[in-house]
């Protein structure tokens, strides 16, 4: 009996933010808009091109905006970016970046250490960014980090999920991802945790986005998959981490991933050659080997070789009798 899993899966590239934010390489302007042309070119229907938010604090993404004043947007392709405030809806608007993302930590002692609230009520204050955005007519999503577990807490309850998930739909987002930026999840808590999301908010569209750390991250997305989630986000070359977590592994590699549906005829419209050539380019930018199996093995198919004569007469048995 086979997988009971979707058939057709949407990939959301986000190499260009989460991934290359945490190296130490800063890529200029050209490179970003080489890579974001390609992975356009790859068939990627939705690409994470950047972070609105302080270039002091982050300045791997500082050159977002030029990125979005000098990228020529293909029809039908959605190109977001992370903010943090309503000063990164109004940074959105004004270079033509026509989708954001809010994100907002599941820890609630993460939370009241950094911003004396509880998650839930960090997102009530998303208010005015989710009017803002609307009245300018761009898109907006949000996103839960840590959804899984965090190195704060012995355990994420699912009805603290719930209450940010109902918080977001509060503000009027109806788009939400479900992150591991923690690397801590788990496939059958992956799963419990999808269904009962599913089941109780069968408005919402649903996002995961996955890392690597313990090597759990592909277990995960089909673990996802079987409870009927079609949308993943996933970095080129698997690079990334978590600045916050001792030890953390990128994201889920997107050669790895698409490999994986490829194999199992899951459709996904993207070039797995396409996305491997980008995964090369990258890991030629940052300089250091990154956490992708298939740029290290390639892909099954091409391991379809020809036997070497000597040894198919070596471990060729015949019957003498």
């Amino acid at each position: 009996m086979g997988l009971n899993v979707v058939k057709k899966v949407r990939i959301c590239e986000v190499g260009l933010r989460d991934g290359l934010q945490n190296e130490k390489t800063l890529l200029t302007t050209e490179q970003k808009l080489d890579l974001l042309q390609k992975l356009t070119d790859a068939g990627f229907p939705v690409i994470e091109v950047g972070s609105f938010v302080s270039p002091k604090a982050v300045p791997q993404v500082a050159n977002t905006d030029e990125v979005f004043q000098n990228f020529k947007q293909k029809e039908g392709v959605e190109y977001r970016a992370l903010i943090a405030n309503l000063r990164g809806v109004e940074r959105a608007i004004a270079c033509g970046c026509k989708k954001v993302k809010l994100n907002v930590s599941a820890s609630v002692a993460h939370n009241l250490a950094n911003l004396n609230c509880t998650p839930a009520e960090s997102v009530a204050r998303f208010a005015a960014c989710v009017e803002r955005a609307k009245e300018a007519g761009i898109g907006i999503s949000g996103s839960i980090s840590m959804a899984f577990g965090s190195p704060w807490d012995k355990e994420i309850p699912v009805s603290t999920v719930k209450e940010i998930v109902e918080a977001y739909m509060g503000v009027g987002i109806t788009e939400i991802s479900l992150s591991d930026a923690s690397g801590m999840a788990f496939p059958s808590q992956v799963y419990d945790m999808g269904t009962e999301m599913k089941k109780s908010y069968p408005e919402v569209s649903w996002w995961m986005h996955f890392h690597n750390t313990r090597g759990l991250g592909m277990s995960n997305i089909l673990a996802a998959m079987e409870a009927g989630f079609d949308q993943f986000d996933s970095s080129f070359a698997g690079v990334g981490g978590c600045p916050f977590v001792p030890g953390a592994a990128g994201n889920v590699a997107t050669e790895d991933v698409v490999h994986m549906l490829d194999e199992m005829k899951v459709d996904t419209g993207i070039d797995l050659d396409k996305v491997m050539a980008i995964s090369r380019d990258v890991v030629k930018m940052v300089g250091h080997e990154t956490d992708s199996y298939l740029l290290r093995a390639g892909k099954a198919s091409d391991l379809i070789l020809d036997i070497p004569k000597k040894q198919a007469k070596n471990h060729t048995l015949t019957d003498k009798k």
